[in-house]
């Protein structure tokens, strides 16, 4: 990856990841879009398991053990978080590995998991309706939405950040969004970011991050908000059509795991993110999983439970 713009797209936008999540190492301009399979594989297969006991006295936790596999709501199509490789079947990133070493955690087997595709508009509805037993996918913590359903964490935080077309120049910061055409996700913290820091914009929704990053292709809408983190994605995948305009900006974002509301599987989730947090596992997920690919040296601080 030899472009300049992608190189200093990147490096701006991890500096402010490592800002945003606590480390003070500084960031490498080496990034890479190769994830290392035998690595990932070899730490969830690796992973803790829960004492039986510790599952017995847990309904949410019981009854995953009861049906032998884990129902997750996530995406296949999130580069650095959740992506299937077609090449052998597998999801790797760092929300599917969260979920392959929480299937470890309950029932002593990694793969034990089964995935269900969700979006930004269907999060809630998939776990109200039963259909899985928690979502994993940069899925952020908020007060309308823990009144539909309980969080687990969080375990990673995010802010907002533009991605607009490489080479251009009209947009440079959030103060450049008003009178322009900003998508974002319908159903994410996108809409409440854009209506709060770029009230002039025109905001259109879109059901997914693909469908939006099209637009922007496309020309038509000139700018994309959401999650920085989401955003690295297409820096990463697509260096000689995407950049970043300007910092990531707005409140930290807390990205939480999604279980059934008011469900007991809250604190056994919890508890097993202590367990992955304490053991070092939860540190060389992210160094495999987005560390090492964006040229981040050192893990941030994991974020205080919630």
């Amino acid at each position: 990856m030899k472009k300049s713009i992608c190189v200093t797209a990147v490096a701006v936008l991890a500096a402010s990841l490592v800002f945003a999540s606590g480390s003070k190492d500084s960031v490498s301009a080496t990034v890479t879009n190769t994830l290392n399979k035998a690595a990932f594989d070899q730490l969830v297969a690796a992973g803790p398991v829960a004492r039986d006991a510790e599952i017995e006295a847990n309904s949410w936790a019981k009854a995953v053990k009861k049906a032998g596999v884990l129902r997750v709501g996530g995406t296949r199509t999130s580069f650095l978080f959740s992506q299937l490789d077609e090449t052998d079947g597998k999801v790797r990133g760092f929300d599917a590995g969260l979920y392959q070493l929480l299937a470890r955690y309950i029932l002593g087997d990694s793969n034990k998991y089964e995935l269900t595709q969700v979006n930004s508009s269907t999060r809630e509805a998939v776990l109200q309706n039963g259909q899985v037993d928690a979502v994993f996918a940069t899925y952020s913590i908020t007060d309308a939405r823990k009144k539909l359903v309980s969080f687990a964490g969080p375990y990673f935080t995010s802010q907002s950040a533009i991605l607009v077309k490489a080479g251009q120049t009209a947009i440079k910061g959030v103060d450049d969004l008003a009178g322009k055409i900003v998508a974002t996700q319908a159903g994410s913290t996108g809409p409440a970011t854009i209506a709060k820091y770029a009230p002039k914009a025109t905001v259109q929704e879109f059901k997914d991050d693909t469908e939006a990053r099209t637009a922007l292709q496309q020309g038509r809408v000139d700018a994309y908000v959401t999650d920085y983190t989401l955003l690295l994605n297409a820096i990463v995948r697509n260096p000689n059509t995407y950049e970043i305009a300007g910092a990531p900006f707005g409140t930290e974002d807390p990205y939480g795991i999604g279980v059934p509301l008011q469900s007991d599987g809250r604190a056994f989730v919890n508890q097993f993110l202590r367990t992955i947090e304490s053991d070092g596992t939860w540190t060389k997920l992210w160094l495999i999983t987005l560390g090492e690919r964006t040229g981040i040296k050192t893990a941030p601080t994991f974020p205080a439970i919630q």
